[in-house]
């Protein structure tokens, strides 16, 4: 019997039944690691459009997203504000080590975080090794993330950038439908934009009403079913794919 084995009974109940537990940071920790995590963590749930961190607020604490969608955004001088990031389970929600939040994040969806003080998690970071390293490589998939936005936002035509996120949406929406991405196995699914059409055009650049048309040739194309103003079906994530350039 391992050592994780002898002490799973000691893993907290709630974190037990965490589908992401085993992703993001947490995924690290062993049982008797997670109960000292545990200990400072809380459960919050929060309804669409609640404001999660204010831009150039003083952080503390942090957060892992448990499910749900949160945008990122970045406000202006002039007041103008810029969408300019999502965030899926298991994303860490905050800036490590920072004073003040460097943009603001609002719920998209209903959201539910795992949130901890910032004290506890940084001296809990510098107890336990692993629990940096896993930090480390989430905050470098974001990055690498954020650098393949780029190319879409840079380079991809209005067609391409729509089809990108959805299917952006589609493989990270929720934590099964990202595992099952990841393992090549989502083939068709269903899923609610977490955006109006006004954000989504926002985030890709474009307009609200080129981000329509190209949503209704995808559905004529039979690339995606639109059941209402939110409801997406995507019968064959293969031919969407396809549609990302």
């Amino acid at each position: 019997m391992t050592r994780l084995d002898i002490h799973n009974s000691d893993v907290p109940v709630l974190c037990r039944s965490c589908e992401v537990r085993h992703k993001g940071m947490c995924g690290a920790l062993a049982p008797e690691q997670l109960l000292a995590l545990a200990g400072h963590t809380q459960t919050v749930r929060h309804k669409a459009g609640t404001e999660l961190l204010a831009d150039d607020a003083e952080i503390t604490s942090y957060a892992n997203v448990m499910r749900g969608v949160v945008k990122l955004s970045k406000m202006l001088e002039d007041g103008r504000q810029q969408l300019v990031g999502l965030q899926f389970a298991p994303d860490f929600l905050g800036r490590l080590y920072g004073s003040q939040n460097a943009l603001a994040a609002e719920a998209a969806s209903d959201v539910e975080i795992c949130r901890i003080p910032k004290a506890a998690l940084e001296r809990l970071v510098k107890e336990y090794p692993e629990l940096e390293h896993k930090l480390m490589e989430q905050t470098l998939r974001e990055l690498d993330e954020a650098r393949d936005w780029m190319v879409t936002l840079g380079r991809k035509t209005a067609a391409e950038k729509v089809a990108s996120f959805l299917m952006l949406i589609a493989t990270h929406i929720d934590p099964v439908s990202r595992a099952q991405a990841e393992r090549r196995a989502l083939t068709r699914t269903r899923f609610d934009l977490p955006l109006s059409r006004a954000d989504i055009a926002d985030f890709l650049g474009l307009t609200i009403e080129t981000v329509s048309r190209q949503m209704t040739q995808l559905r004529k194309d039979g690339v995606i079913e639109i059941v209402n103003a939110r409801s997406i079906v995507v019968p064959d994530l293969a031919r969407l794919e396809a549609r990302c350039g």
